[in-house]
């Protein structure tokens, strides 16, 4: 899954940009409200980790501007401010969860997989398709007894590829979800992880093809022993 944090505190934010990889998800930063609330307008995250004191736009507003464009994303607020008044008024804007600092990283971890699962939107841990189980947690895509370990990148996009199945998947999809919102990544970068995958459901004999569709995109077909 693809994290947005927006946290003016680089520290901080470098800190909880290493806790969801620590989950084997991958975040962007922004440092301002302005920036955070353009990379949320995107729709390319899954979740949106939001402080409240922000430059340009404070969490608050970007929440309230979020909800009155109906974008449901997720959202678990951040504050050193603890007065029962401003957890009331993130709540009523429309956060899901709102966590007051300071707090343990594993107390965040909870708190994040916790508004991933609002109203059953969590992705399962184990993914199946065809002849392959693909276990997030583990970034393991295996076969029967044989497996192979997946980077963080192939690991996402062979998520996004099994819960879409059959259906394709753009490049311009796959570089937003994948790399982010202004990473640089080009076409050439998708198709470098492509062949990645490919090698390695060799490796696992899979009957399961990686299938590139000319100027559409890719994805799973499940074969036949």
């Amino acid at each position: 899954m693809r994290i947005l944090i927006v946290e003016d505190e680089i520290r901080l934010a470098g800190m909880l940009k290493d806790i969801v990889a620590e989950g084997n998800d991958l975040a962007d930063i922004a440092y301002d409200g302005v920036t955070g609330l353009d990379n949320a307008l995107s729709g390319i995250y899954d979740a949106l980790v939001l402080d409240v004191m922000l430059p340009g736009l404070d969490g608050f507003a970007l929440l309230r501007q979020l909800r009155s464009q109906n974008i449901s994303l997720p959202v678990l607020m951040l504050t050193a401010r603890a007065e029962v008044g401003d957890r009331v008024k993130g709540l009523d804007l429309g956060a899901d969860y709102y966590l007051t600092k300071p707090f343990a990283n594993a107390e965040f971890a909870a708190c994040l997989r916790a508004v991933l699962r609002r109203k059953g939107e969590l992705i399962p841990e184990t993914l199946c398709f065809g002849d392959l189980q693909l276990t997030t947690s583990l970034c393991e895509l295996r076969r029967e007894e044989a497996a192979v370990e997946l980077s963080a990148r192939e690991l996402e996009m062979m998520r996004l590829l099994m819960i879409n199945g059959e259906n394709n998947l753009s490049k311009e999809t796959l570089l937003l979800k994948i790399w982010g919102y202004d990473s640089g990544a080009e076409d050439n970068n998708v198709e470098a992880y492509i062949s990645f995958l490919r090698k390695k459901l060799n490796l696992l004999d899979s009957q399961v093809s990686l299938v590139t569709v000319r100027r559409v995109g890719y994805h799973l077909e499940a074969g036949h022993d």
